[in-house]
C-alpha cells in the first residue's frame, strides 16, 4: 500500500507511550495528527511530519480513527467531554489504562455520542511499539476492529478478544500479574544462586529455557485440567511440591536470602492440601485462589 493510501489516524496524548504510538504510524507512512495538553511534547513528532492539532476538537475531526492514550479515565473525560459532539461516526480506540468496569462505562459513553469503541491494552513498553512480536489486545466493536486492523497492526500484533470492552483490560491485569510473579520468582532464584557466586546472566540462560520449555508445557496441561475441573496428580502432586519447596526454603535461609515469596507459595499449597487436594496436581491450588473447595478432591 502506498503512503498516499494509508489511513489517517489521530493520537491524543503524548506521554512516552502516546509518542511511541504516533511515531510508529509516521514511520509506516500514515498521515498522523497529534494533540497534547503540553504542545512542546509534539515538537519532535512535528519534525517527523505529524500535524499538530491546536485543540482536541481539531484532533478528533482530523481522522476517522482516533486513538486516546492519556493518564487515566478522568483525564480522558477532561479531554473528550467538551468535544463529544464531534465523535459521531468516528472509531475511538482507547488504550488508556483502567479497570474493566471503566472500559464498559466508557463504551456506553462513546456509543451514546455516535462513536464506535474499542478498548485496548498495550502489552509492551514504548520501545517495543511497532514490533510485530508485541501484543496489542482489543475488545469492543468487532466491526471497528475489522475495519482498522491493518492500521492497528502497525503498532504490534493486534488481537481481538471479544465484544465485551472489559476483556482487554481484564487480560491486561492478568498478564501483568503473571509478569510480576515471574519477575519475583526469577529474582529470588538469581539471589539464591548469586549467593554462591553464580552470575545472573548464566542463571538466566537456564531460567529462560526452563520457562519456555517445561514450565510452558505445565501451563498448557494445567489449563485443560482447570477447564475440566479435574486435577489428576499424574505428574507431581501438591504433597510432592510441598516437600520440594522446603529444599528451596532451606537453601535460601542458609544463604541469607529473603524467603517471603516461597513461604507464601508453600502456604497456598498447604491450604490446597487442607481442602483435600494433596494428591492432586499443582493446578488444584486454583481452588484456594477462588476461595472455595471447588472440584471434588481426588
Amino acid at each position: 500500500m502506498s503512503a498516499e493510501r494509508r489511513a489517517p489516524v489521530t493520537v491524543i496524548g503524548l506521554g512516552n507511550m502516546g509518542t511511541a504510538l504516533a511515531a510508529a504510524f509516521l514511520e509506516r507512512g500514515h498521515p498522523t495528527t497529534v494533540w497534547n495538553r503540553s504542545p512542546e511534547k509534539a515538537k519532535a513528532l512535528a519534525e517527523r511530519g505529524a500535524t499538530v492539532a491546536a485543540t482536541p476538537g481539531e484532533a478528533v475531526t482530523a481522522a476517522e480513527l482516533v486513538i486516546a492514550c492519556v493518564l487515566d479515565y478522568d483525564a480522558l473525560h477532561t479531554v473528550l467531554d467538551p468535544v463529544a459532539d464531534r465523535l459521531a461516526g468516528r472509531a475511538l480506540v482507547n488504550v488508556t489504562s483502567g479497570s474493566p468496569e471503566q472500559a464498559r462505562d466508557f463504551r456506553d459513553w462513546a456509543e451514546a455520542r455516535g462513536a464506535t469503541y474499542l478498548d485496548g491494552a498495550i502489552m509492551t513498553t514504548p520501545p517495543g511499539v511497532g514490533s510485530p512480536d508485541m501484543m496489542f489486545l482489543y475488545s469492543g466493536s468487532q466491526d471497528t476492529f475489522t475495519a482498522h486492523k491493518e492500521t492497528l497492526d502497525v503498532l504490534g500484533d493486534a488481537l481481538f478478544l471479544g465484544t465485551d470492552p472489559a476483556v482487554a483490560s481484564l487480560y491486561d491485569a492478568a498478564l501483568l500479574g503473571l509478569m510480576w510473579a515471574t519477575f519475583n520468582g526469577w529474582l529470588h532464584g538469581t539471589a539464591l544462586v548469586g549467593a554462591d557466586k553464580v552470575a545472573a546472566a548464566d542463571y538466566t540462560v537456564l531460567a529462560n529455557r526452563w520457562l519456555g520449555g517445561a514450565v510452558s508445557g505445565f501451563l498448557t496441561r494445567y489449563a485443560a485440567q482447570i477447564d475440566e475441573g479435574d486435577y489428576p496428580g499424574d505428574d507431581a502432586t501438591v504433597d510432592v511440591q510441598i516437600a520440594t519447596i522446603d529444599h528451596l526454603i532451606h537453601a535460601a535461609a542458609d544463604r541469607g536470602v529473603d524467603n517471603a515469596l516461597p513461604e507464601l507459595l508453600k502456604a497456598s499449597m498447604e491450604r490446597a492440601k487442607a481442602l483435600g487436594h494433596g494428591g492432586d496436581s499443582y493446578a488444584s491450588v486454583i481452588e484456594v485462589l477462588r476461595g472455595k473447595g471447588g472440584a471434588t478432591a481426588r
